[in-house]
This record gives C-alpha cells, structure tokens and sequence, in this order.
C-alpha cells in the first residue's frame, strides 16, 4: 500500500511541477481593477480621467483589456495577449508602444517593458497588495511625445 502512495505522490507530483499549474503560480492580478484617480500620481499631468484594466486568463496566455477616459476627455481602448514570460508581444491601442515584454516576477508582480517602433518607452511594474484589493502600477520612462514620465497607477480590485 506504501508503494502505491508513494507512486501516486510522485506521479501528482510531477504533473504538478511540470504543467505550470496555477496551484504553483497563481497570478493574483488576474481580474477586473479600477484606477483610483485621486490615489494614483501622474508626473506630468493630467491623469486620466478613468481606467479599467482586466486581466484574463485564456488557456496559458493572459489578455489584457484597458478602457477608459484619458485626460483630454476621449475613450481610451488597448489590448495585448502574453505568456508574461518577457517575449515581445503585439499591443494595440497604446499611443506610447506597439510592443510589450511583460514577464512574471511572482504571484503578485510583474514587470512589463513598453517599446514603441523598436526603442524601449516605457518601463512598468506591477505589484498586487497583500490583501489582494490594490494593484499598484509604477511606470517610468518617455511617453511618445518625449516627455519624461514617472505614474504611478493606484488600482482597486472590482
């Protein structure tokens, strides 16, 4: 009966090490978040006016999807789909990049680099709260219009 346990361990044991099974990295961003304007810092302004990001899981990719208002008062829309294991990825709808490199740090961060025809913009960082209710984006960099940029984005689990 011992070799039997023991055989069936191993064997769960190993397809459990070697899937990528969430039970081993579960992504604690995974969800819908919503920007806590009057928490977050825009450097330089303005921020913007409203911010919805989801984070999906679909098979072993992760989507994500932003809407909101930017600061001139227009919808904002932009998408990309990743393995966040840092290869480059296509990203539509973000006026700062074409490209993001999004690779996953731990359970809950991630870093993501931001290129815009080739030349790296912007650098991100995202850190899930202990709680699990905030998502804090730092991101540092040149947006496209050349501008120095250093945001850091204050999200809150819906």
């Amino acid at each position: 009966m011992r070799k039997i346990l023991f055989a069936v361990s191993l064997v769960v044991g190993l397809v459990v090490l070697f899937s990528g099974s969430p039970l081993l990295a579960a992504d604690n961003w995974l969800g819908t978040w919503k920007l806590n304007v009057a928490k977050s810092k825009y450097s330089p302004g303005p921020a913007a006016k409203s911010l919805t990001v989801k984070f999906e899981a679909a098979g072993d990719s992760i989507i994500l999807t932003s809407d909101g208002v930017g600061a001139d008062g227009k919808p904002t829309h932009n998408t990309y789909t990743s393995k966040f294991d840092g290869k480059e990825v296509p990203w539509t709808g973000n006026p700062d990049a074409d490209t993001s490199s999004v690779k996953r740090i731990d359970a809950n961060s991630y870093e993501n680099v931001w290129k815009k025809a080739g030349k790296v913009t912007i650098s991100a960082k995202g850190v899930v709260s202990k709680d699990g209710k905030t998502l804090t984006i730092t991101q540092t960099g040149q947006n496209a219009k050349g501008e120095t940029i250093n945001n850091t984005l204050v999200l809150e689990r819906q």
